[in-house]
């Protein structure tokens, strides 16, 4: 008997990862961001036709660019600078038009309420600068979060014969085989185990 599908949906999000990846395939370290709260990865893709003979003679796939878009409670300024190039001077932050983003990979994960994890992968992409934004404080205390988005692009990656733009990982609840498998393929390196995660609200992974 063929083993049941699971079509349990996912109720939150955790564990953001990245990593400068540079032109290589293996990251120099491994940062966490918490407080994640919503992340969309866009994959768009269409159908292209090919016309004959007042007809349909062939289709083909058409892939547009694989965008991100993240939500966090907020971006510490270090990992700003380390994601979006910023030129520190004497404490000072400062972004211009000559900014030089890295490249980075991305893994994050959503989480299920039955314990289990999916990971999501992304090998290799740039990150853009979020804008400015403030509110005055009224009667009651709102908080702020703060948008960041990226771009990723195929990349190689061990044992796929194809370069790919994202790459997925599934482990039930109490298993990192996976996730630690991964880890290897988009970082080159082992998960940090010694990492305190951190409780986050939604996410939605798709077009």
């Amino acid at each position: 008997m063929a083993e049941e599908k699971n079509y349990r949906a996912s109720t939150g999000v955790d564990e953001f990862f990245y990593g400068v990846v540079g032109n290589g395939i293996a990251a120099d370290a491994l940062e966490r961001v918490k407080f994640l709260q919503t992340i969309t990865v866009e994959m768009p893709q269409e159908i292209v036709r090919a016309y004959g003979d007042n007809k349909t003679a062939e289709l083909a796939v058409s892939s547009g660019n694989v965008a991100v878009t993240s939500a966090f409670h907020k971006i510490p300024i270090e990992d700003k600078q380390k994601l979006l190039g910023w030129e520190v001077v004497e404490g000072l932050t400062a972004t211009g038009s000559q900014d030089n983003p890295p490249y980075v990979a991305v893994v994050f994960a959503k989480t299920y309420e039955d314990g289990s994890k999916e990971y999501v992968g992304l090998p290799k992409g740039m990150f853009t600068r979020p804008s400015v934004t403030g509110n005055t404080k009224g009667e009651s205390t709102e908080f702020s979060s703060e948008e960041i988005a990226a771009q990723f692009m195929d990349r190689e990656v061990v044992g796929f014969e194809e370069e790919k733009s994202v790459i997925f990982a599934y482990d039930p609840k109490g298993e990192t085989t996976n996730r630690d498998a991964l880890f290897q393929k988009v970082f080159g390196q082992a998960y940090p185990t010694t990492t305190t995660t951190s409780t986050t609200t939604s996410t939605t992974v798709g077009a």
